[in-house]
């Protein structure tokens, strides 16, 4: 089945450059060039993934993702034209998957969407000889439904915190090193910054943390992460 991916940036020659590359590796594109017609593409359209960029007049690409994790978890990859980490940091607070830095390669962001595109399919599909729901206590995960819960409570997260979870869950007695959770998540030599990772492990435990589950990944310092007892 062919991918939809929505395109949104204020530069029209990025979104010509990005669906000519999306295209050419199959997948099918939707073009929105400001916050508010993304809002309405999405809900006509109901993309796939979300390539997003960060800093656009009007509505920028942080309020456009606040909006969009109302209703939806879907994956969302943003563009930003600084190499800041603050903006990177931020974008993945409030509820994206991934970022790529202006000037990029169009290889570079396919690249990315079939990775989250990837995870997020295996998500739904569940795995041979895998369980399909995973508990812990009070934490449950439904790997199959792509839905997690905690004393019966449901608790949304992006494509990303979901598999950090799952990686987590599936071995709850593990020690995690940060390398270990890029491999796990987006697979062998993928490059990502360890504040990138650590920064989707807070949002993970904030989230939880709302619902009153505690903080529910331990930090061992020096070392990394693993599920708490």
């Amino acid at each position: 089945m062919t991918r939809k991916i929505l395109i949104v940036d204020d530069d029209p020659h990025i979104r010509d450059v990005l669906t000519f590359a999306l295209r050419k590796a199959g997948m099918s594109t939707v073009e929105a060039e400001h916050g508010a017609q993304a809002l309405e593409r999405f809900a006509a359209e109901a993309p796939d993934l979300v390539v997003l960029d960060i800093n656009m007049p009007r509505m920028d690409g942080l309020e456009v993702c606040r909006q969009l994790r109302m209703t939806s978890q879907v994956p969302i990859l943003f563009l930003s034209s600084r190499d800041d980490e603050v903006d990177r940091i931020i974008g993945l607070e409030v509820g994206g998957d991934d970022y790529v830095v202006k000037p990029f390669s169009p290889r570079e962001v396919v690249a990315r969407v079939n990775v989250i595109l990837k995870r997020t399919n295996a998500a739904s599909t569940a795995a041979s000889g895998e369980e399909t729901v995973l508990r812990r206590g009070d934490l449950q995960v439904d790997t199959a439904a792509y839905v997690a819960s905690f004393a019966g409570m449901p608790v949304h997260l992006t494509a990303t915190e979901f598999h950090l979870l799952v990686s987590f869950m599936r071995h709850p007695g593990k020690v995690f090193s940060r390398d270990n959770l890029i491999d796990n998540v987006y697979g062998p030599g993928f490059a990502l910054s360890d504040r990138t990772v650590d920064s989707h492990i807070r949002n993970l435990r904030a989230k939880f943390s709302e619902i009153g589950a505690g903080e529910i990944i331990e930090t061992l310092r020096g070392i990394g992460y693993r599920l708490q007892a």
